[in-house]
């Protein structure tokens, strides 16, 4: 009995070594990722990673880890000529094969969702004098309001626009109906502002946007992938 006591006691200490020691791993690879994918992606913020699983040693040892969480906040993306700053951005991805030291992430799929707030959303827009708010009026519905000068007199438009994703990467916001101003051609001027795309360049290679759901404080944007290179 005393024999097997002290295997037990053995047992239970090389366990807590080897917990200690994957969890350390765990700690040095999530934070070597979130370096790996800021400085690939070229983001103005580190990710946070979440590597999932227990243990992690095996799946390293195996190239491939079954899930990985990232989350970053006040990420800014490129959109064209402009700049457009997303926040809570947060994705998971599933069946990511790596190499020993990190510099190659292949995730077989991912999925997520990104926020982009009114305020950024107006940043973003055609004209300055273009802002875009909550319409309440739908799921992928927006209010943009816009001035245009027409022989001499300043004309201020709201339309309730629809928000869509167009092609893999492009957001797009279209004025349903333009209000009759009865000045001739200031529709066309006011639709010439308030219309406008936004694509998004220098997402990961295998992203793709799926839809945008309007909100009260912003849009929300849900994407997803295959075979998304995290690192390269």
């Amino acid at each position: 009995m005393r024999a097997i006591r002290i295997l037990l006691i053995v047992a239970v200490v090389l366990g807590a070594l080897f917990t200690a020691a994957d969890r350390a791993a765990v700690w040095f690879a999530e934070n070597e990722a979130a370096e790996k994918i800021r400085s690939s992606q070229g983001l103005s913020g580190t990710p946070e990673v979440s590597i999932k699983g227990f243990p992690f040693l095996t799946q390293v040892a195996g190239s491939s880890l079954d899930e990985v969480e990232i989350k970053l906040d006040g990420v800014t993306a490129n959109a064209g000529d402009r700049s457009i700053r997303v926040t809570n951005f947060k994705a998971k991805l599933n069946d990511v094969e790596i190499d020993s030291s990190f510099s190659s992430a292949v995730a077989q799929r991912a999925t997520g969702t990104a926020h982009i707030s009114y305020e950024d959303l107006t940043k973003a827009a055609q004209d300055p004098g273009v802002s875009v708010g909550h319409a309440n009026a739908g799921s992928n519905k927006v209010k943009v309001t816009g001035k245009v000068s027409v022989f001499g007199q300043v004309v201020e438009r709201s339309v309730v626009s629809t928000v869509t994703v167009v092609g893999k990467d492009t957001i797009r916001v279209r004025a349903d109906q333009i209000p009759a101003t009865g000045f001739p051609g200031a529709e066309e001027m006011i639709r010439a502002k308030t219309d406008f795309d936004r694509q998004l360049s220098g997402l990961p290679k295998g992203v793709k946007l799926e839809k945008v759901v309007a909100g009260a404080d912003g849009v929300d944007i849900t994407f997803s992938g295959e075979k998304v290179n995290l690192a390269g």
